[in-house]
């Protein structure tokens, strides 16, 4: 998988210009979703480079992540003449770039493909790293491809434009990429205030952030080792996610991910030792910031099963990503039925 160039812009029309120039292509498209064409498409409507791009709009949410989504980016490329030779620009949050990178991946055998993410998580997590898909069957991210845009541009003035929600679930994968750096770079996520926004310092954090998940994917870009850490809070994560989504209280991917890393750092602790003063610390952090996701006993059984599914797994044990210390990274971690019980009480007990 090639390297991708990532563009930590200060002027974005310059940026997607000089991106957009570096691929020659017969006809472009632009794919949003509601939200973002209605906030973030007028700041790039006018640039010259996207004049005559043919626009794409799809629902919002992770609820629109499905197949019908894809097959409308299909229809809409394919009744507007792109060929091999097309340029697919994705702008928007996570969802648009998960989604826009697998119908760029596909249509065609493939067509080349720019992000544009305008959501913290999309700039930190989702349109790094070239992973991209759909959920299936009731599971996040079930189907899908490795395959790197060729740049992705990140602009935080797009950051000004989003609620509170969304810039706090942008911010649990940063939190994320500090527990597997080191406790300097953990410290100051901590101390960062997230409800009053100083997007100064938080346009260097993105730019740390951004380079640990960079460092990593160079280092293992098909995730057969160490770029497994991401995976950090994920298992749990994802189970929360699809038991909300299947109950229609869908929740925001980054707030699932916030409460897995408590449980994950706490299944840590128990196994390998992960200092208590820290867990409690992070702890303390989400439930302010984050509040919890509220299950009963009857629903863990549930929460289990979906854990069976996930694509980390291998021969049915549920497989994590734990942490010694900050920075310490055990990937390939199995836990048992009763462990994984007792993590999950011990969240809802906290």
């Amino acid at each position: 998988m090639e390297k991708q160039e990532v563009i930590l812009s200060e002027d974005l029309e310059q940026s997607l210009s000089v991106a957009v120039g570096k691929v020659p292509y017969d006809r472009l498209f632009v794919l949003t979703d509601e939200t973002t064409l209605q906030l973030c498409w007028p700041l790039v409507a006018e640039m010259p480079c996207l004049q005559g791009a043919k626009m794409i709009t799809i629902g919002a949410t992770d609820e629109n992540k499905t197949l019908e989504s894809l097959a409308h980016v299909w229809s809409e490329l394919q009744q507007g003449g792109a060929t091999r030779h097309s340029l697919l620009v994705n702008l928007g949050g996570g969802m648009v770039t998960d989604l826009g990178g697998f119908a760029a991946s596909t249509f065609k055998r493939g067509i080349a493909y720019i992000n544009v993410p305008t959501t913290l998580l999309s700039m930190v997590d989702a349109s790094v790293g070239g992973k991209t898909g759909i959920n299936f069957g009731g599971l996040k991210n079930e189907v899908g491809v490795f395959n790197c845009a060729r740049s992705v541009i990140l602009d935080t003035e797009f950051l000004r434009t989003l609620d509170y929600g969304n810039l706090a679930s942008g911010y649990a994968e940063m939190l994320k990429h500090g527990l597997i750096s080191n406790v300097e770079n953990w410290a100051e996520l901590m101390r960062f205030d997230l409800q009053q926004v100083d997007y100064d310092v938080l346009q260097k954090l993105v730019a740390k952030s951004v380079a640990i998940k960079e460092r990593i994917v160079e280092e293992d870009p098909l995730e057969h080792g160490i770029r497994k850490a991401l995976n950090l809070g994920h298992t749990v994560g994802h189970a929360f996610e699809s038991l909300a989504m299947a109950e229609n209280r869908t929740v925001l991917h980054g707030y699932a991910v916030a409460w897995g890393l408590v449980c994950e750092l706490y299944l840590s602790a128990k196994r390998i030792g992960f200092p208590k003063d820290k867990l409690w610390q992070t702890l303390q952090f989400v439930k302010e910031n984050y509040g919890t996701f509220a299950f009963s006993c009857k629903q863990c059984d549930r929460l289990f099963e979906l854990m069976t599914h996930d694509k980390k797994n291998t021969a049915g044990e549920v497989n994590f990503t734990l942490l010694g210390e900050v920075g310490d990274i055990r990937i390939n971690q199995t836990a048992n039925r009763d462990e994984i019980m007792d993590m999950l009480d011990f969240y809802r007990e906290n």
